[in-house]
């Protein structure tokens, strides 16, 4: 990594770029989108056809529990190791690549993309790490990402750190100075992905990079801007990939038992590709990330939840409201004194429970009128969730450690990260 950078938890990677084909057809959205919509990834297929596409060199969420997962996880492995001996990809060194995403809503989202040390980042509840997670970590979640990553010779990231910089100090300047830079790519995304473009940054503007980054990771700083007394300094929170990030870091340590110490630095599997992006960029908001059980009764879900939660009634007041929907019924159940600090925290232990003891399946659906639609068919419930201010994102990691699972998402699913840019890790 440039000296520019050393101590920092992020900063230039040798970053691949797809070469001699169209770009539109290579990049596809991240893999944990539209699992329950295989209309989605269908139409995606036939789109594709037959050209090189990150669409063979990922694995669709939905289809790490399907019957040839091991054949499709050899399959991918194999379309990685052909692109690279076709020069599917030209490589750009010591690089970090500035984006402007204009979205379907209009809104451009700003972010750089480079590599996280993953030294510097820690999952585990109660972490201390300049880069950590923001939700809890389910651990059979790994494995078979684990499965997916191990052997593969390329990464392809949809991991989105956040920065808290109100003072837009670390990315923003940067769109001042395209002109100084080497536009690496200008193309309309499919699905409603919108416009993406993307600038190699010169070295003048990489130091500013990295000075801005010093500045937020100053102890002082942190402290001060956060009210508090000698907490260890959380420079980057996981907005997005969090179990990918998780994945990574498996795979490092796997590799770190088997290498000497002196030697770690120079692993490859050290670093994570991803692209960072400001808390308070303006088109960044947080929606909610509701859920399905499918294959339950739901008037039983409904009960087990009034149940559970100690002065639970239905319908609305103070206190936690959890509104349901399922079939031609629809309701909510009020919580008055919740234990948790999110609805989501009320919410999610009781699904929990009650699939472990009845059966049945939860999916966590970005949008509401997908979830409904959804909770429309017989044996499904769907629960709507309010959305979570992002301002609330930093304090609540750094003084309660992470929150539940899939408690935010930032945007619509076709908003999320598109596959593009790669990275050799073996």
């Amino acid at each position: 990594m440039t000296n520019l950078f050393d101590g920092l938890p992020f900063g230039p990677a040798d970053i691949l770029l797809p070469q001699d084909c169209e770009y539109a057809k290579w990049s596809v959205v991240a893999c944990d989108q539209y699992t329950s919509q295989p209309e989605y990834w269908q139409r995606v297929e036939e789109y594709v056809g037959s050209a090189p596409s990150t669409l063979r060199l990922i694995l669709p969420e939905s289809c790490l529990d399907g019957p040839n997962v091991e054949t499709d996880i050899m399959e991918i492995n194999n379309t990685m190791t052909r692109y690279l001996r076709e020069d599917r990809f030209r490589t750009l060194p010591a690089s970090l690549i500035y984006v402007e995403r204009r979205l379907d809503n209009l809104r451009l989202r700003r972010g750089l993309v480079g590599m996280v040390d993953l030294e510097q980042y820690d999952y585990e509840p109660g972490a201390s790490s300049l880069v950590r997670a923001t939700e809890g970590t389910v651990m059979s979640r790994i494995p078979p990402r684990v499965a997916v990553r191990k052997n593969a010779p390329l990464e392809l990231p949809h991991i989105m750190l956040l920065a808290d910089d109100p003072e837009k100090t670390v990315i923003e300047p940067l769109s001042a100075r395209k002109d100084r830079m080497e536009q690496v790519y200008d193309f309309d995304l499919m699905e409603r992905g919108g416009h993406i473009a993307g600038w190699k940054l010169d070295g003048e503007s990489m130091a500013l990079v990295a000075s801005a980054l010093r500045a937020l990771a100053d102890p002082a700083a942190f402290n001060a801007k956060y009210g508090t007394v000698d907490k260890p300094v959380l420079l980057f929170a996981v907005g997005d990939g969090n179990h990918s990030l998780a994945t990574a870091k498996e795979c490092y340590e796997r590799q770190k038992k088997l290498t000497p110490p002196e030697h770690w630095d120079a692993l490859p599997a050290r670093y994570a590709l991803c692209e960072l992006v400001n808390l308070h960029d303006a088109s960044l908001e947080f929606e909610p990330i509701h859920r399905v059980v499918f294959g339950v009764e739901p008037e039983a879900v409904v009960e087990a939840l009034l149940n559970a939660c100690p002065g639970a009634y239905a319908g609305e007041g103070d206190g936690h409201v959890l509104r349901w929907y399922a079939q031609d019924k629809k309701g909510a159940v009020t919580v008055p004194r919740p234990d948790a600090q999110l609805e989501v925290g009320t919410l999610q232990p009781v699904l929990d429970a009650y699939v472990k003891a009845h059966g049945g399946r939860i999916d966590y659906i970005h949008g509401s009128d997908v979830a409904r639609e959804l909770a429309a068919h017989p044996g499904n419930i769907a629960f709507l969730l309010p959305a979570m201010g992002k301002e609330q994102l930093f304090p609540t990691v750094i003084h309660d450690g992470v929150l539940p699972r899939k408690t935010f998402s930032m945007g619509e699913a076709h908003d999320k990260r598109f596959y593009l840019e790669a990275r050799k890790i073996r």
